[in-house]
């Protein structure tokens, strides 16, 4: 039978360890951090990151991250680098080594190797007087008084003090490249950011003949046809190709409480004068935010001369996965 109060427990002690030893590496965010990142926001090549074990684990998933933070990034393991793969580093790379005991063997046999070739070498240890560290250029410490694992055995604090370490580098390097929202969306364009920060107005609008519109002369029932048959629920009224207003689904029901004579009145009488409108450069998140701010479903796309060249509608939006 399951002790539930003893699992809960557990549990509880393991967050309140891990936050422990994330919170005591602070003082550690200092002129060896800045160092660090100094030497590391302008090299030439890589940064190469290597790791054994459970060290290997997260030093592949630091390597991610800084790669999609605009930091050049890739893991190498220790052990294949001994059997081939130092192939993959260059003179112009930097290597970002982790080992929380700093003597970890596989890492130690790359250095005369990481020396000869001259590359700056980063290290994040919880032994500032380990063979790894003192070999080091710059040396993090992510040292924990204790592993989270009652045997104080598992990599478990100290694995997640390195992961930290590790954010905190990519960040302070994304932050000194001035990487922005678009640079980000470049080292992810299959997924929903990537689409949320690089799709346009003009990527997702209707244009041409596919844009509703009529002009202020037309009876309502010529409205209604071009509502119909563009399939939008709306349309622009156009004079010499400049927005006058727009008549939407909405408006027509409110339009038929008055019972008017489709065939006779001008679509001018009904109309909602001006309409909100876009440029075919902004991002289509940005029409977006427009729309549920206006609470509406289309905007109007003008150019420099305001003379309209397209409609977005959020159905657009909700196809091209931007909602």
């Amino acid at each position: 039978m399951l002790d539930k109060k003893a699992i809960i427990a557990s549990g509880s002690r393991t967050l309140r360890m891990e936050c422990e030893a994330i919170t005591a590496l602070l003082p550690y965010i200092d002129d060896q951090f800045v160092d660090a990142c100094a030497r590391l926001k302008d090299i030439e090549g890589r940064l190469i990151v290597t790791g054994m074990g459970k060290s290997g684990h997260i030093g592949n998933k630091i390597a991610a991250t800084l790669a999609s933070t605009g930091t050049p990034a890739f893991f190498v393991h220790p052990a294949e680098a001994c059997h081939g793969d130092m192939g993959m580093i260059t003179s112009k790379d930097a290597v970002l080594a982790l080992s929380n005991s700093g003597i970890t063997p596989e890492v130690l046999t790359l250095l005369p190797l990481l020396k000869r070739l001259g590359v700056t070498l980063v290290s994040m240890t919880g032994n500032p007087s380990s063979t790894l560290a003192q070999a080091s250029d710059v040396h993090l410490f992510t040292g924990v008084d204790s592993e989270a694992c009652p045997l104080d055995l598992a990599p478990t604090s100290s694995t997640t003090a390195t992961l930290v370490m590790g954010d905190a580098l990519a960040i302070a390097l994304l932050e000194c490249r001035g990487f922005s929202a678009e640079d980000f969306a470049f080292s992810h364009p299959g997924g929903a950011l990537g689409r949320q920060l690089l799709l346009k107005v003009e990527d997702v609008m209707v244009s041409g003949s596919d844009i509703p519109a009529v002009g202020p002369e037309a009876s309502l029932a010529d409205a209604l046809m071009e509502i119909t048959a563009k399939g939008l629920g709306m349309t622009a009224i156009l004079d010499d190709q400049k927005l006058l207003g727009i008549f939407t689904d909405g408006d027509l029901r409110r339009t038929l409480e008055d019972r008017p004579d489709i065939n006779s009145v001008n679509i001018a009488q009904f109309m909602s004068v001006g309409g909100k409108t876009v440029s075919a450069g902004m991002l289509a998140a940005e029409a977006l935010g427009m729309m549920e701010r206006y609470r509406i479903s289309a905007l109007v796309v003008t150019d420099s001369n305001d003379q309209v060249i397209g409609i977005v509608h959020l159905l657009a939006l909700l196809k091209a996965g931007i909602a």
